[in-house]
């Protein structure tokens, strides 16, 4: 199968690292003109130079906005006000006690989590239906469908862009827009990795143990039993928002390494 997106701009929230920063290469390297985003102008730069780097003649750009608050994301819409495909990415996690959990967490988390996926989907499917052709993409978790004791709130955040994107699927049946939901399993990301590393050096073990014993205790149905790496989850993206991708739609597609235990 060749994945051919010349023609085509993308937009790729929270993309300076991790699993968006890997889906914007893989845009990229299949042609599309991706504009990138990160909340500080430095992280932009280095994320642009890293894909050139990369992908010399790449067709990048990038808009230094937090796209966690409605201020950030008018400035997307005023620098970048139509895109043909839509990659929600932008996300945070926390480990947090559920009765240690302010009203304070539970806002921001469903203010980054889930506000920003929801303006920018507001903001750019219509103009993909007028257009005859558009794809949206969620990026949610294992941890939807398995809400984690110890990050209840993100869990919750994730379950609901699965209600957002089925909701929005069936809003635009019939237009040529397509709308789907990637739920990433434990993934080798920035966040993660860097999470695991601290814990690495506070317990003085390797990484490679701390990971190991991460699945083996709190993933044990992990049929891969590791960590996902970041390429692994984009090319699923990368494939939902080709046109190959085009009768699939209103789903949530796991690659999640088989944790979630069910055969649907």
């Amino acid at each position: 199968m060749n994945i051919s997106l010349h023609g085509k701009r993308a937009i790729v929230s929270g993309s300076t690292a991790g699993i968006g920063l890997a889906i914007a290469i893989g845009l990229a390297e299949s042609g599309a003109d991706v504009v990138i985003n990160g909340r500080s102008q430095e992280r932009v730069d280095q994320a642009l130079e890293h894909i050139r780097l990369k992908l010399p003649g790449a067709r990048v750009s990038g808009l230094a906005a937090d796209l966690g608050c409605a201020e950030g994301a008018a400035r997307l819409f005023a620098e970048v006000p139509q895109t043909d495909i839509l990659v929600n990415n932008l996300g945070i996690f926390e480990p947090k006690g559920f009765f240690e959990l302010t009203d304070e967490d539970w806002q921001l988390f469903f203010e980054v989590n889930v506000m920003s996926a929801v303006r920018l989907a507001r903001h750019y499917a219509p103009g993909m239906a007028e257009r005859g052709w558009g794809r949206v993409l969620f990026l949610s978790s294992e941890s939807a469908l398995q809400i984690p004791v110890e990050m209840v709130h993100y869990g919750t955040t994730k379950t609901a862009l699965l209600a957002v994107s089925r909701g929005l699927a069936e809003t635009l049946a019939g237009t040529g827009v397509t709308v789907n939901a990637v739920l990433p399993g434990p993934t080798r990301s920035e966040g993660v990795g860097g999470f695991f590393a601290k814990m690495a050096e506070e317990q003085g073990v390797p990484v490679e143990q701390l990971e190991a014993g991460f699945i083996a205790e709190h993933r044990p149905s992990s049929i891969i039993q590791r960590l996902a790496s970041v390429e692994e989850v984009a090319n699923l993206v990368i494939y939902l928002a080709s046109r190959q991708a085009s009768a699939t739609t209103g789903a949530a597609m796991r690659v999640d390494g088989g944790v979630v235990r069910s055969i649907a």
